[in-house]
């Protein structure tokens, strides 16, 4: 396949403000075999008259009207129109470096199909970036330069949504944009990973992701912490749970808590430990925490951590590797 065309999916609401930027960042690219699949989800203000203009201007870019209401509605509605052989995302208010369809290409006609292309990304903003994005685009480019982004999946979304590419076959294996579960981004990211795709390392930062106070994953309930945490048990029951061996759940905080209490309610059992001398031996819905210690006492366990902070995570860690236990096998960090 030479010089394969890209589908660019964009769903856009209410970005006029920031369009100019992300079209034009596209209509820089080095690479010129694509096409732009903009979906209007309902925008209040000139972002479909900004869009129209441009594809005025340029064949490659089409415009519809999202036939739902959402991003998923959004993005089905453009799956449907698409047509090139390699599909990747984009968000309405993010900035393409001008290499970064190139690479990306480049790196899927090299590794073939069965493959992930990501890009390193870096935060920009008006106001500055905060030092908890800051400590996720660092962990996010670390994974990204070694292809290891899967070592880390139950902690955080590992692939940002507008930064991947994979071949249409592909996409269309792992279920494309049809299931409707948000966060829709990390939810991809997990089908990626039932389904074995490889993920390209990269060492070039391709995109530039902004952050501000009004964007969708800061202020719609789909981005909320309980909805990752459901996707997060779905997927681990799915994928890497193993009924046959002793689950452990450590940490009875917020997301300790909600796990537990879904556990529960599916009637699958668990030992629930804690290190907290205030906690130890009290009763939460009904089940004993007890100290971690007990974790010796199981015989092959499964642990899903749900403690955050970073120290104590090492121990935790250290720990584990002291009981010759593995990560993503025999431990996942929730956090």
């Amino acid at each position: 396949m030479q010089d394969p065309t890209v589908t660019i999916y964009i769903p856009f609401k209410d970005t006029a403000h920031f369009l100019p930027e992300c079209l034009d960042s596209i209509l820089k690219q080095t690479y010129p075999n694509w096409e732009i699949l903009a979906v209007n989800d309902h925008s209040t203000d000139h972002s479909l008259d900004l869009l129209n203009s441009y594809a005025q201007k340029d064949s490659r870019i089409k415009v519809f009207n999202n036939s739902g209401k959402g991003i998923i509605p959004a993005l089905q509605t453009a799956y449907a129109q698409s047509t090139g052989d390699l599909v990747t995302r984009m968000d309405s208010d993010d900035i393409m470096k001008p290499h970064r369809l190139e690479v990306m290409v480049r790196s899927l006609l090299e590794s073939g199909k069965g493959h992930v292309a990501v890009g390193q990304v870096h935060y920009f903003s008006e106001r500055g970036i905060s030092n908890g994005y800051e400590r996720y685009e660092t962990w996010l480019n670390q994974l990204t330069a070694t292809g290891a982004n899967y070592s880390e999946i139950y902690k955080e979304c590992v692939i940002p949504s507008p930064c991947w590419m994979v071949y249409r076959e592909d996409f269309e294996t792992c279920g494309a944009f049809h299931p409707h579960r948000y966060p829709e981004d990390y939810d991809l990211t997990f089908r990626f990973y039932e389904n074995n795709l490889k993920i390209i390392p990269c060492h070039e930062v391709l995109h530039l992701w902004r952050d501000y106070d009004t964007r969708t994953s800061r202020t719609h309930e789909h981005y909320a912490q309980n909805y990752f945490l459901d996707i997060k048990l779905h997927y681990f029951l799915k994928l890497d749970y193993r009924p046959n061996r002793p689950l452990v759940i450590w940490g009875a905080g917020f997301k300790g808590k909600t796990i537990a209490k879904t556990l529960l309610e599916q009637n699958i059992d668990f030992t629930w430990l804690c290190d907290n001398p205030k906690k130890i031996g009290k009763k939460i819905y009904g089940k004993d925490l007890v100290h971690f210690m007990a974790l010796k006492e199981l015989k092959h366990p499964q642990s899903i951590v749900t403690v955050a902070n970073e120290e104590a995570q090492q121990e935790i860690t250290a720990y584990f590797s002291n009981m010759g236990l593995h990560p993503m096998e025999d431990y996942y960090f929730f956090c």
